[in-house]
């Protein structure tokens, strides 16, 4: 009331001038302030993060008042690193900043929804049937299962209840297991190290049930395949704090201040020490305006560049002088000294594989798996030798496995040679060269050929009565590069004028940087590299990895800093950084997340391959195997196409399967039983025979299709899902923008698989969605429910890029209805125990697995490849053919299972990368501390796992890396393989216990386990590889050692024993519409290329009104001035982009920054905000994925050979995309689609 006075007294009020007028006194109420006051009032301060995978991991103080999150701000209380180091801190963006948007918005899942078509046909048949049965009714009949099936996308969700939802799936699962086999049922989630026990609820409910968790890392195309092949580790990489430590940096493909945001503060610091920068980006990224110089090569063409720099500093520091820094580091620490067979090939001669201790009549001495071990030659006694370190010796005996210089016979001290140029013969030898491939839109050179024939010191040694020439590694390398060494010959260059493979002018050609620009920072990196002993540093991020051909970008660049001993060096080495993958106490979480407790093996599925079959991207496929093949390679043994060589790879046991077999593998465990067979052998038999199959042999027959379908802290739909019009066509049975046609009956079909008329459209029978905000792919769900954003639950959050662990901790209680990870998947686990009574009981299992890295089985075929269908071996599973383990499941006692620490911690104990350590303390602390179960059952006296934070200190407690104790056992077990004691790497935190409390205390540095390469000490930052030179650990590698040369038959098949340049491939899926859909504008072709954003962080934050607000508000294309104005566009326009795999329709934003031939679309941008119709598909625009397609690469699907075997999240096909071309145009008509359409549909 008082204010409304005041408003009708306002002109009435006395008021007293002073300061010369300048200032009034007044009579008011000033109450009016209070809101301004309380605005910034708070109850309480809560530690959390955001489980966003943008690598920041940082600390953020939550505000909370009257139980509603207020606002968030930086928190500044990070453990110090060094004295001589700036601090972590200040950790945080723009996009965290605006994180509590979300927590009260439109945006925010507030109920479980279920698709109104479904929930109408479920309550029907519920009426008069069970569960199992009411679900049976639905899906097996066609007319219903296509009514809600066609419909996904379009809307009609409707509010229901957990119970009602929870029974829902619990159905379809207990349905799906007793009809096809558990393995049918998928999930789908990525990055644990953001959330790990948001992770592990659903992994853990999934592998207590038999169903399959699907990888990420590799579907991302985040993981490159050349990392495992050169080191047999997956991107472990400098922590950021070691950007300080660096003399010379190049940042090439990663925008650090864009995407590395909390981090980029190193990068500036370091030059304020005299460090030089150098950015290495197509476009005028930000990260160009931090740098000393800038190189912008045509894009998808930075392994010629690489290449170039490669061949500077091969002549200038290996062969016109040696720097004996480097000599000494490729000697001990890389195959340069090792020696490889060269076979007869047409004039000349080709490599081959490496020259083995059993290719030797006597084995030189060696009885424990001979063919697997390495050969070099000595300096000193001129003989052939084995040195220690190689992969033999890790499996099957104990005390070799070292970088020691010693010979594996004997123990005697060697120094192997690294060239045979002095006192060898000279042979010919031909490199396969893609240089001269021609390629509408990108430059080609050619030289005359496919193959450039090179001169090459070479021994002739006796094996056994057959004289084979051997060459080095490093001699190899020399010719491959195109050094003139004085062996007479052609296609080498002794200048860098020259235009040769791979000579600065040569690259000058395809990439467009001047060969002089080539010739000064290499020489600089590596003369760097030589004074400070390996402190030059290559920043690479995932647009490297985008490309087909990505193997040969970052093996280029590898190859570098293996060339100047950069790898293992504090301030040195490969920092490459995409997601936040870096899951520091993996060994801990892995127990929990896979349920290791409880059965061993679990089910896990390489994602590529699987979407790749199971959306049926495989039947567009126009890429030819003939045209990846290398020309040196003998075609007859390369037939098919690509899908059919990823059926060879999990028929033989390379790659996993899911769904794997034809037949229930429940059924199978029964067939065998009632044969009185070990279901093993009966298996084994039966495929034999042809009685049974595998599932991946017939992806679209009905009893293979993947029926129901988990996502959880993921988009997929809308975010990472290449070929997203393929996903709608085939796997969900929706409205889709697929342009294209499958192959015909002129074109090349598989061989492998059977083709199957028509194409089936609406494999799923149900996806479940699990996100705080309704993103794409909760559109397109059957069931979506609601979960609590990283403000209301209790979590663990790691990071590539600091050493510290964090917590997510539940500031508030989750909003709504709804619920964290943990107790959704604790309720549907409860749910399904009670459903499966009746149908499913005690069962077993037959469970098929890759032949796995870091296991023994990683020594399966080690000089040839073999596959068992075609006759040319026999089915030993585990060695030709996938593994296969019986498990025993319980199905009606899953809740009691998900809910305790199973036995299997007490009687196997746990471990990783191919050690494992006993765990009955840990075990008998987390009694103590989560208690016992104490209901009657099969859990009683084991620990409880009830809540988020049991589950939390469950990992905490079994990992090296946050339990002192168990790290000083892992380096333990590690010592003795290695023979060489490393505990003195853990011993002083032997007594340190990190607890979940101690975390949302202060985060913690985490303690130094030989599950990752790099040491965390007051001495050193983390740096990758760091413990491989400096306690002299083997890379675990087929050598032991870094490796420039991959001598699979595969890989020699392709092309890619050495690295080479290859241009982007061509997907052929713009042609056939360019000027076929004409809407009267001109059209321009151009690559589609999609870095990450600003204002989001994947597609987290673009649909976040504070983002929208800072960006152009919606989906937007940046194209360069001169593309526009040939197909007169402005900025601002509404544009199209389009191909046979779909369309996207967004606005134009024209920019000098941006090279005339590409665009850039934003990764991830959606299509639920301002997203107009599409003149070609007349349906909305699509997502950035909407023109793409996966093409699969034979290379990546290389399995049980060392390195180059399958590990989850480790190796595999990737997704890649940025081969891809556009057509674009202005749009003529932008059409809302906000009229009723002509046929209403029924929601």
């Amino acid at each position: 009331m008082s204010h409304f006075l005041d408003r009708l007294t306002y002109f009435s009020r006395p008021r007293e001038p002073f300061a010369d007028g300048h200032g009034v006194v007044v009579q008011e109420d000033r109450r009016w302030e209070d809101g301004y006051r309380k605005r910034w009032q708070h109850d309480k301060i809560v530690r959390s993060t955001h489980g966003t995978n943008c690598t920041g991991s940082c600390s953020w103080k939550v505000y909370v008042k009257g139980g509603i999150v207020t606002w968030e701000t930086q928190q500044t209380d990070y453990p110090r690193t060094r004295p001589d180091l700036p601090n972590h801190e200040p950790r945080g963006c723009q996009r965290g900043a605006s994180y509590s948007w979300y927590l009260y918005s439109a945006n925010r899942v507030k109920y479980p929804m279920v698709r109104a078509r479904l929930l109408r046909l479920w309550r029907e048949a519920r009426r008069s049937m069970g569960p199992v049965e009411a679900w049976r009714s639905i899906v097996t009949d066609p007319v219903k299962a296509k009514a809600y099936k066609s419909v996904r996308g379009m809307g009609g969700f409707v509010r229901s209840s957990w119970e009602e939802v929870n029974e829902i799936i619990a159905a379809a699962n207990v349905y799906t297991i007793k009809e096809y086999g558990p393995d049918r049922i998928i999930g789908f989630s990525p990055i644990p190290a953001m959330s790990m026990v948001s992770y592990a609820a659903g992994s853990r409910y999934l592998s207590l049930i038999g169903g399959v968790c699907m990888s990420f890392y590799d579907w991302y195309c985040d993981l490159p395949p050349s990392s495992p092949q050169v080191w047999g580790e997956q991107t472990d990489v400098p922590e950021s704090a070691d950007w300080y430590n660096s003399t010379f940096i190049m940042a090439w493909g990663s925008n650090v201040p864009q995407t590395r945001t909390p981090d980029a503060h190193f990068f500036t610091e370091v030059r304020y020490k005299g460090a030089k920068v150098v950015a290495v980006t197509p476009d005028y990224a930000e990260v160009a305006k931090l740098a000393d110089l800038w190189l912008h090569p045509k894009q998808g063409t930075d392994a010629a560049m690489a290449m170039a720099m490669g061949h500077v500093i091969l002549r200038e520091f290996h062969v016109d002088r040696q720097v004996p820094y480097f000599q000494d580091y490729c000697r001990r620490y890389t195959d340069m000294p090792l020696l490889v067979r060269l076979v007869k090939r047409g004039d000349g001669f080709v490599a081959d594989r490496f020259l083995r201790a059993s290719d030797f009549a006597d084995k030189l001495g060696e009885s424990d798996n001979p063919e697997w071990k390495t050969v070099g030659i000595d300096e000193l006694s001129k003989r052939p030798v084995v040195p220690q370190g190689s992969i033999g010796y890790r499996w099957g005996e104990q005390g070799k496995w070292n970088l020691e210089e010693k010979e594996g016979t004997g123990g005697r001290e060697v120094r192997l040679k690294l060239s045979l140029i002095d006192g060898g013969e000279v042979v010919v030898v031909g490199f396969p060269y893609f240089g001269g491939t021609p390629h509408q839109h990108f430059k080609a050179n050619d030289q005359g050929g496919n193959v450039l024939y090179r001169n090459v010191p070479a021994t002739k040694l006796d094996l056994g009565g057959e004289e084979v020439y051997v060459a080095t590694v490093f001699d190899l390398l020399c010719a491959n590069y195109g050094i003139d060494r004085g062996l007479g010959g052609g296609n080498v260059a002794r200048s860098y004028d020259e235009n040769v493979p791979y000579t600065p002018k040569w690259q000058e050609a395809i990439t467009g940087v001047k060969a002089e620009d080539v010739i000064a920072v290499a020489r600089q990196f590596a003369d760097n590299a030589a004074k400070t002993e390996g402190k030059s540093m290559v920043i690479i991020g995932a647009a490297m990895n985008h490309w087909y051909h990505c193997d040969m970008n970052y093996r280029a660049i590898i190859n570098m800093l293996m060339m100047c001993g950069c790898i293992g060096q504090s301030g040195g080495g490969w920092a490459h950084y995409v997601g936040q993958e870096k899951l520091r106490p993996q060994t801990g979480w892995t127990a929990l997340a896979f349920a290791l407790d409880w059965h061993r093996p679990p089910r896990q599925m390489n994602s590529t391959s699987f979407f790749y079959a199971h959306t049926d991207q495989y039947r567009y496929e126009k890429l030819r195997v003939g045209e990846i093949l290398s020309p040196t390679a003998d075609a007859k043994e390369f037939t098919g196409s690509l899908i059919d060589y990823n059926v060879r790879a999990e028929r033989m046991g390379w790659l996993p399967s899911a769904p794997q077999l034809e037949t229930n593998p429940l059924e199978v465990c029964r067939q065998a039983v009632a044969a009185g067979m070990d279901p093993k052998d009966y298996a084994v038999r039966a495929l034999m025979s042809g009685t049974l199959k595998l599932s991946c042999e017939d992806p679209d027959n009905p009893r293979n299709f993947p029926r129901n379908m988990f996502v959880w802290r993921s988009n997929i739909l809308g975010s990472s899902g290449k070929g997203h019009e393929y996903f709608l066509k085939h796997l969900l049975g929706t409205q889709h923008g697929v342009q294209g046609k499958d192959l015909g009956r002129e074109d090349e079909r598989p061989q492998e698989i059977i083709w199957r008329e028509p194409a089936p459209e609406g494999k799923l029978d149900l996806l479940v969605t699990l996100d705080f905000r309704m993103s794409t792919t909760c559109l397109y769900s059957d069931i979506v429910l609601p979960t609590a954003t990283w403000y209301e639950k209790n979590d663990l959050n790691t990071s590539d890029m600091h050493p510290f662990i964090h917590p997510l901790s539940q500031a508030v209680d989750p909003a709504w209805e709804a619920r964290s990870d943990w107790e959704i998947y604790k309720g549907i686990a409860r749910r399904f125990s009670e459903v499966a009574v009746g149908h499913l009981g005690k069962e077993k299992d037959l469970v098929l697995t890759p032949l796995l890295h870091d296991t023994p089985a990683e020594l399966a075929q080690a000089l040839d490849v073999r596959d068992w269908k075609r006759g040319e071996c026999e089915l030993v599973p585990g060695k030709t053919a996938p593994q296969m383990t019986v498990v025993e499941r319980d199905y009606p006692n899953t809740y009691k299972k998900f809910t305790a620490l199973g036995p299997l911690m007490s009687t196997l104990g746990n471990g990783g990368k191919g050690i494992s350590w006993n765990t009955e303390r840990e075990v008998k602390h987390l009694l103590a501390l989560n208690r016992p179960v104490s209901e009657e059952g099969i859990t009683k006296g084991l620990p409880r796992i009830e809540t988020d934070i049991d589950a939390a200190e469950v990992v905490l407690m079994l990992a090296p890396e946050t339990n002192g104790e168990v790290a000083v056992k892992a380096w333990e077990s590690l010592s003795k393989i290695t023979g060489r004691d490393h505990t003195h790497l853990a011993k002083p935190k032997e007594e340190e216990k990190i607890r979940f409390r101690d975390l949302q205390a202060q985060p913690r540095k985490i303690i130094s386990s030989p599950i990752w390469s790099g040491l965390e000490s007051e001495h050193v930052c983390y740096n990758a590889g760091y413990t491989n030179v400096h306690e002299l650990i083997p890379w675990r590698t087929l050598t032991g050692r870094q490796q420039f040369y991959q001598d699979h038959k595969w890989m020699l098949g392709f092309g890619e024993g050495l690295c080479l340049y290859r241009p982007p491939v061509d997907t052929k899926s713009v042609t056939p519409l360019l000027g076929k859909r004409s809407n009267g504008n001109k059209e321009v072709v151009l690559n589609f290329i999609t870095p990450h954003q600003k204002w989001g962080i994947h597609s987290t934050y673009s649909d976040n009104l504070l983002m929208l607000t800072l960006s152009r508000g919606g989906p937007i294309v940046w194209l360069s001035e001169a593309d526009a104005k040939a197909a007169g566009i402005v900025d601002n326009d509404w544009i199209e982009l389009f191909n046979l795999n779909g369309a996207i329709t967004a606005r134009a934003v024209v920019s000098q920054r941006v090279n005339p031939g590409m665009c850039l679309m934003y990764h991830a941008q959606e299509k639920i905000v301002n997203v107009p119709g599409s003149e070609i598909t007349h349906a909305r625009g699509g997502i950035h994925n909407s023109v793409t397609r996966v093409v699969v690469k034979p290379t990546h699907m290389i399995g049980g050979y060392a390195q180059q075997s399958y590990g989850f999240n480790y190796y595999g096909t990737i997704g890649t995309n940025r081969d891809e071309f556009v057509i674009v145009r202005k749009m003529n008509k932008v059409d809302w689609l906000d009229k009723p359409a002509a046929t209403q549909a029924e929601v």
